[in-house]
């Protein structure tokens, strides 16, 4: 057996009704609360207002920031920055999905330290210090794992490039993930950030640096995202269904805390630097099937594990043979939850594939790949998505 660490500092509170204890659970940390969101929109439902509520009700102070924007930027983090600072917050609450929980995050950094957000990225000399703000995290999608990793993913639309704060105290000291505020959430982004849960599961899994503890809960992950995805696009209000979903975000985000994410996450930053019209499940599904192809041969036992979840008729094969099987039935499962995806139904410009292919190995996610693409196999991985 491999040795391996691991590593979770967060509260994980789960479970129908959770919210309820916001208050209680941020008194904690802090009496100055700043609550991140996106502005207000019919699917929410009087969220925010009952947030803000529920933390007045526990003593603290609030006041709201509603400035997150899908694919977050730096100028939105530096007017969360700003609010933050002439609030004088102790602690941020972020209430959404992965761009604003990401947001918070950043904002907690922000707001403490010299320069921008942007100065403290993963491969920086200078890090986040023990001055940052502490998160509470409530996620309201199933997707980005955010509230349980220590990573912040940011767009800088100058330099049309993503990348990330990547840091132990980026981690939310405490999640409420409560499944009865997924239920409004539109198919079309249930589906994208439901994607993006099999995601992280699956390149966890496949990713050389996993562990059994990572592969344990990434199976389970993709066992729960088969049943319950396409239940959960077909009708949003199935609670269970978006419970399952919930579960398995956790999961997912909990392997690549500790495992990490492999090359369709290194394209799919790259595809959200240059084009930030596109939500990140997107940029991945339409990635995965030509990377699916180009990878199955080289992990057949891993593949054909996640294969045989999806399809169970490839349980009498073994090999290259049952690795291929998977590769097709993963490529029929994102057909099934509506993300057959191609670059030019995108609107990524072909001329522009070249340019795309060199950001897609700044981040070094391709690295942690099982097969080492080059630039040429990337190229080659564009054009058959196009």
């Amino acid at each position: 057996m491999k040795s391996f660490q691991y590593f979770q500092p967060t509260e994980i509170r789960f479970g129908r009704g959770r919210l309820a204890e916001l208050g209680s659970v941020t008194a904690r940390f802090g009496r100055r609360a700043l609550l991140v969101s996106v502005r207000e929109e019919p699917c929410f439902h009087g969220l925010f207002s009952r947030a803000k509520s529920l933390l007045a009700k526990a003593g603290l102070a609030v006041t709201r920031f509603d400035g997150v924007i899908p694919n977050p930027t730096t100028d939105v983090v530096a007017r969360g920055a700003r609010a933050a600072r002439a609030f004088r917050a102790d602690v941020i609450v972020a209430v959404g999905g992965g761009s604003t929980m990401d947001t918070a995050k950043a904002i907690a950094v922000e707001a403490t330290h010299a320069g921008g957000a942007w100065d403290y990225l993963f491969f920086r000399k200078t890090q986040p210090t023990a001055r940052t703000l502490p998160v509470i995290a409530v996620t309201t999608t199933s997707g980005t794992g955010s509230h349980v990793t220590q990573v912040a993913v940011l767009t800088n639309p100058v330099e049309r490039n993503k990348s990330a704060l990547y840091h132990p105290l980026l981690y939310p000291r405490a999640s409420l993930v409560d499944p009865e505020l997924m239920v409004t959430l539109p198919a079309k982004v249930t589906a994208a950030t439901g994607f993006d849960v099999f995601a992280h599961a699956f390149e966890s899994y496949i990713n050389p640096g996993g562990s059994p503890y990572t592969d344990m809960m990434a199976l389970e992950a993709i066992r729960i995202v088969a049943r319950s995805l396409p239940a959960a696009v077909k009708n949003g209000k199935d609670v269970d269904a978006r419970e399952g979903m919930a579960w398995a975000d956790t999961l997912a985000g909990l392997c690549i805390a500790n495992a990490g994410v492999t090359l369709p996450h290194g394209i799919g930053m790259a595809i959200g630097g240059l084009y930030p019209h596109v939500a990140h499940g997107e940029a991945l599904a339409v990635v995965y099937p030509a990377i699916l192809e180009y990878t199955y041969k080289v992990a057949p036992a891993k593949f054909a594990a996640v294969g045989r979840i999806l399809d169970p008729r490839l349980a009498g094969l073994k090999g290259v043979r049952a690795a291929e099987g998977a590769s097709a039935a993963i490529q029929r499962f994102i057909k099934r939850v509506g993300m057959g995806l191609r670059l030019r139904d995108l609107k990524v410009p072909k001329a522009e594939l070249e340019a795309l292919a060199r950001q897609s190995l700044v981040l070094p996610d391709y690295k942690n790949h099982p097969r080492l693409a080059t630039l040429a196999d990337v190229e080659a991985i564009l054009k058959r998505s196009y």
